[in-house]
């Protein structure tokens, strides 16, 4: 299996360089491919800030290389929760960190929009840190 970084993604979501896209075509045509999360969270937001990609194109992006019959992630469940969280809403970052953090009790943040936005959708609450 290989794993590639976020270049070899963006190029093969994106096109933009012809030489590039081509050898990134070929890795996903030629190995089982490995896409670490940290991988996920970048491409996002290099898709969003220099791509200006908009939430709707990113998930679509997404969905269609993860379905990859040779397209591997970690665990594909926090990444699916992620995108369907973001669909409705959320920022993909925070939807990807709550979703990986689904085994703990609570998450603590100090973005009031985020724990507004969470609520009812997972059973880890996103709270804010109580004042002492």
């Amino acid at each position: 299996m290989t794993a590639v970084d976020t270049n070899i993604v963006v190029r093969f979501l994106t096109g933009d360089d012809p030489i590039q896209f081509e050898q990134s075509v070929h890795i996903f045509s030629t190995h089982e491919v490995f896409i670490p999360d940290t991988v996920i969270l970048e491409a996002e937001w290099v898709l969003r800030y220099a791509y200006e990609f908009d939430s709707e194109q990113v998930v679509e992006a997404f969905r269609k290389l993860f379905g990859l019959p040779n397209v591997h992630l970690r665990d594909t469940m926090p990444v699916a929760l992620a995108l369907q969280w973001h669909e409705n809403g959320l920022d993909f970052a925070d939807a990807l960190h709550l979703a990986l953090s689904q085994h703990c009790q609570d998450m603590q943040t100090f973005n009031q929009r985020f724990a507004c936005r969470s609520e009812r959708i997972t059973s880890c609450p996103v709270r804010l840190p109580a004042s002492n």
